[in-house]
């Protein structure tokens, strides 16, 4: 039996575990807090992650890691591989966790970005914006995630205080992009080059956490150029698992805002939706085993909890509704939990939505996505 070590133990790491248990993976996990969540379904060690001696504990316990984060210093993934594989290689998660540097990986493959540069002082901050324009966004170039680290630029007055803010970091500005929709492709690359795509997912974010996704989501002639664009970046990084590449679609063309080398919020419809979910196609492919199938099984919905959850009880009694509780603790900003709501058709996905939505007084949230599945009445 196979032990799969994770580096993190959030949600995620939570939803690997319980994939991967019916595939007779056993699981450790590593995490810097000691009420990760994940802690509730499979050994958890706490430690930091830069620990060298709990690394060497860890790493004496599993026979292959992963990790959860992109936030996972990339120099413990990369001590790890010293003694054991380790899927995606450290490599690909350390371009990821810089934006310049994974814009320039875009560029590199053809692959269309917002127009960017970097920062690092005041004076460049100034160039940059002479060069891009505004509006656009100044982004921290690492660990920023969820509408952390980063400030819209509107006019020249905001320059100052939004490097007094973030100057202390390395910064990118990017050019903001009047985008259509937002979608995102989830990917998996197994370790022998095999290369599956779930169908692509439309996003809606409040307060840059994501709110709701919908999928599959037709998108014409973007399905292959996405399609496209998620291979080149599997091929180049030599990557193994699942990852996310989100997109613009702004004017007829797709544009890359990230790419993210774990399982993502936005493939979570995967679990009820698709015939193989992203968790358990990121286990299969991390073991060296047979992909899975990325077909939907029809239509869903699924719905972030951040902050609070809502009674759950009262949206069981909607139909088709899958509940996922995180186990974690109330706070402003913190994804707690999410549900799936599933069906065979676009207008029957909307009735159950709709009903969802005003059980637990969620209309405002639910309104973006019911309005979309109206639009689309032969999803």
């Amino acid at each position: 039996m196979s032990v799969i070590g994770i580096l993190g133990g959030g949600q995620l790491a939570r939803m690997l575990a319980l994939a991967g248990a019916p595939l007779g993976a056993r699981f450790r996990v590593l995490d810097s807090a000691a009420d990760a969540c994940a802690g509730d379904v499979a050994p958890l060690l706490h430690a930091d992650f830069t620990d060298t001696e709990a690394l060497e504990r860890f790493a004496a316990q599993v026979d292959v890691a992963t990790f959860d984060f992109e936030n996972v210093p990339a120099t413990s993934a990369e001590w790890l591989a010293t003694r054991l594989p380790v899927f995606p290689a450290p490599a690909a998660l350390a371009v990821t966790q810089d934006r310049l540097a994974e814009k320039q990986v875009f560029a590199k493959l053809g692959i269309g970005t917002p127009a960017f540069a970097p920062v690092g002082s005041r004076d460049e901050l100034d160039a940059a914006v002479a060069a891009i324009g505004l509006p656009a966004i100044l982004k921290t170039r690492r660990l920023g995630y969820d509408g952390k680290g980063q400030i819209r630029l509107r006019t020249r007055d905001d320059l100052d205080a939004a490097w007094e803010q973030l100057g202390r970091a390395a910064l990118i500005l990017e050019a903001f992009v009047p985008f259509e929709s937002e979608i995102s492709v989830i990917a998996v690359r197994a370790r022998d080059g095999e290369f599956r795509i779930w169908p692509l997912t439309r996003n809606w974010h409040s307060d840059g956490i994501l709110s709701a996704s919908l999928a599959p989501w037709p998108s014409g002639s973007l399905d292959e150029q996405a399609r496209a664009h998620a291979r080149a970046v599997a091929e180049h990084l030599d990557y193994v698992g699942v990852f996310a590449l989100e997109l613009f679609v702004c004017n007829g063309t797709l544009l890359a805002n990230e790419m993210a080398p774990r399982v993502h919020n936005s493939g979570h419809w995967t679990i009820e939706g698709a015939a193989c979910s992203q968790f358990e196609n990121h286990v299969r492919a991390v073991l060296g085993l047979p992909l899975g199938s990325t077909a939907a099984r029809g239509v869903a919905a699924m719905l972030n909890w951040v902050g609070t959850m809502p009674d759950r009880a009262t949206a069981l009694l909607a139909e088709d509704v899958h509940w996922h509780d995180y186990g974690k603790s109330p706070r402003v900003g913190r994804k707690l939990g999410h549900a799936t709501i599933c069906a065979s058709s676009t207008a029957q996905l909307a009735g159950r939505v709709g009903d969802l939505a005003q059980r637990l007084g969620r209309e405002a949230q639910c309104a973006p996505l019911l309005t979309a599945l109206r639009e689309q009445p032969h999803l």
